[in-house]
């Protein structure tokens, strides 16, 4: 694909990006891994506003649904091993600016998102560990939470949070997550030492989350795409925890094997992103070791091969939209504090 770059704003260790729909018009999130801003861009790549300047430490960002601008977002994960006082909280715009209340006192919690089944939506909330007294500290796994989300979040605050109840516990390194639709339900997927799970949220009038593991292959990240078009999304995986192999899983009688794997180590590979560029399915990868670079990998004529998009970056997060008139890719290439906007087209591989 024909890429032309564009340098949005450069954003030290910037790392979280998510989409928001604020004021009738379609906005990106981009906030900062350690104590920096959050900003919103339009989706031309033009500054809107800054939500706030700290305290960052923010891994994800989730709109809430039917609401105008205001979403939930993880503040104080740091690192690793600078996440004991991590917490959600809901952000809320106004007319002197933007609100920042906490949603959840939840310590390490690293990913978390919102799915909906039947009308009813849910905070799945995952923990990268449960416990933490020295630098390193892996001894305590992390867990999956859940709770229903509140028809009315107005009375939510430090007093009054979100509560959750545990779904899984006893996953080490329980560091990747994603939503997807699968036969037509949506769902959430972990991925930690154990493996990949799929949650399943329970149909209208029943209680029971449904877990299935999906390989028990040590799992960083993992993200889903259609790539040879046979109606069935293959499973594209990195290993282990912020792992250099990047394998694709296909589901062969019931059960996800290894069809492909790529030739070279993509050193703490960590963005991905799964879905269609330019009528094409495929996974975003990103690495943030090494060369450090953005790849999409597809299936052409040949078989899975991978695309490199950039080089040098090393993208923490990415994703891809497209607007009535043009198809980007949104990169938060956190090894060289630079916020990135891809303006792609068909064609052969250029970088302009």
């Amino acid at each position: 694909m024909k890429v032309k770059k564009k340098v949005i704003g450069n954003l030290e260790k910037c790392y979280s990006i998510a989409p928001l729909s604020y004021q009738g018009k379609d906005y990106m999130l981009v906030a900062a891994e350690k104590v920096n801003q959050c900003r919103l861009y339009g989706l031309d790549g033009k500054l809107a506003d800054v939500i706030w300047e700290g305290p960052g430490g923010t891994m994800s960002m989730v709109q809430i649904p039917n609401t105008d601008g205001i979403f939930l977002a993880t503040q104080r994960f740091y690192s690793p091993n600078d996440s004991k006082d991590a917490k959600i909280v809901m952000v809320s715009p106004g007319e002197s600016g933007w609100s920042v209340r906490t949603a959840a006192i939840l310590p390490f919690v690293h990913r978390f998102d919102i799915i909906t089944r039947d009308g009813i939506s849910y905070v799945i909330a995952c923990t990268l560990k449960s416990g933490h007294e020295y630098k390193e500290d892996w001894r305590s796994p992390g867990k999956v939470y859940v709770c229903r989300l509140p028809e009315n979040m107005d009375a939510i605050d430090e007093n009054h949070s979100l509560k959750f109840t545990v779904l899984k516990e006893g996953m080490f390194k329980n560091h990747g997550y994603c939503k997807a639709v699968m036969e037509g339900i949506e769902c959430a997927f972990t991925a930690s030492n154990e493996g990949v799970f799929q949650f399943i949220p329970p149909a209208a009038g029943e209680d029971a989350w449904k877990i299935r593991q999906l390989t028990d292959q040590p799992s960083s990240d993992m993200a889903f795409a259609d790539m040879d078009g046979d109606g069935e999304p293959e499973m594209l995986t990195i290993s282990p925890f912020h792992g250099d192999t990047v394998r694709i899983l296909k589901k062969q009688n019931g059960q996800y094997r290894t069809v492909y794997t790529y030739e070279k180590p993509a050193e703490f590979a960590h963005g991905i992103w799964g879905g269609d560029i330019l009528g094409k399915q495929g996974v975003l990868v990103g690495h943030r070791k090494g060369e450090r670079n953005l790849m999409f990998f597809t299936c052409g004529e040949e078989g899975y091969e991978a695309e490199i998009i950039d080089r040098n970056v090393g993208p923490a997060n990415v994703l891809s939209y497209q607007t009535e008139e043009k198809s980007y890719i949104l990169s938060a290439n956190r090894e060289i504090d630079e916020i990135a906007l891809y303006e792609v087209e068909e064609g052969e591989t250029t970088v302009i």
